[in-house]
């Protein structure tokens, strides 16, 4: 695989699959951006298909369309796009997240792929990484038409915005961060604007935590770095906290009948949330998979450690 000229992803393209950028509205009208990967070798017949978005504050053109990619070359449809404020995807203001619209974002994609004459409607699942494993678990608990849900090095963003790493935070610093959101919403309403939130650093200074430097190393270097990525060339809203710190997810993913596959990275900071969220699953069809020496950057898009192998198994048991 090399990159080719007009090629505008962080990884190299791949010359079995065909990729074409595709538009769907979600139920609130936002205009949604995807790029669609289809296997040159295509069968004639209705074909399996995934869903893929992530990591939080990430493009379709880095992990997400990684993963589209590859799994592509392995027979299923796969869509990578950009979530609602985001990317190449609509909706105003910009960079702002959402835990219902987020959610949405997964099933309006299964009403496109639903409605492609070359997918199965009966044979959908989509993939989350990062904070969008997050949304598509909850996306799966609502969302019957998924038939099985992948996530990636999963965050649940509302869990972390509300109680902090590790659940640090306690009422007393929630009350403070209300009332610093709250006050920047006065403050935005009056300049007409909106403030943004600390973002990665420019240049490290050898000083942040672990887990910093490793999305830096990332987002901020010419392994995954792109122009239209938050993480990588902006900033959330100050105020796009605000949903997430008081409409918490997966409050029904206990009652997610459908397939479910989570992989975390032995060392990831985050696998607690993977952990923890699949406590909570019910049935023999689910399944929380730690990848050996691996960190949560490293499922963004280290080949040799995204176990591939698995996930097309998974797909491929759960959607035929």
């Amino acid at each position: 695989m090399a990159k080719s000229n007009d090629w505008d992803k962080t990884f190299p393209k791949s010359d079995k699959v065909n990729v074409e950028k595709v538009h769907f509205k979600n139920r609130y009208g936002i205009n949604l951006t995807g790029d669609l990967y289809i296997p040159k070798e295509k069968s004639n017949e209705q074909m399996p298909a995934i869903a893929i978005s992530g990591p939080f504050g990430a493009v379709k053109e880095q992990a997400s369309g990684l993963y589209a990619q590859t799994l592509a070359q392995r027979g299923f449809i796969t869509l990578a796009f950009d979530p609602s404020y985001t990317g190449e995807s609509g909706g105003e203001p910009r960079n702002v997240a959402s835990p219902d619209i987020n959610t949405e974002d997964f099933s309006a994609a299964v009403d496109y792929l639903s409605n492609r004459e070359d997918v199965n409607p009966e044979r959908i699942g989509i993939l989350g990484i990062c904070g969008f494993g997050g949304f598509g678990l909850n996306a799966a608990a609502i969302d019957t038409r998924i038939k099985a849900t992948v996530t990636s090095t999963m965050y649940d963003m509302t869990r972390v915005t509300a109680q902090g790493y590790f659940d640090s935070m306690d009422e007393k610093a929630r009350k403070e961060l209300r009332k610093s959101l709250n006050k920047q919403r006065t403050e935005d309403f009056k300049t007409g604007t909106f403030a943004k939130a600390p973002g990665l650093p420019e240049k490290l200074t050898g000083d942040e935590p672990q887990f910093v430097q490793d999305y830096y190393g990332y987002y901020k270097t010419p392994r995954g770095f792109h122009e239209r990525s938050i993480n990588s060339n902006g900033n959330w809203n100050v105020t796009s906290s605000l949903s997430l710190l008081n409409m918490p997810i997966l409050q029904y993913s206990d009652e997610i009948q459908s397939a479910v596959l989570m992989i975390h990275g032995e060392k990831a900071h985050s696998r607690y949330f993977s952990e923890d969220a699949f406590k909570k699953l019910k049935g023999d069809n689910k399944e929380l998979y730690i990848v050996p020496d691996a960190n949560h950057v490293d499922l963004y898009d280290n080949l040799e450690k995204i176990p591939f192998d698995k996930i097309e198994a998974f797909y491929k048991e759960n959607l035929k």
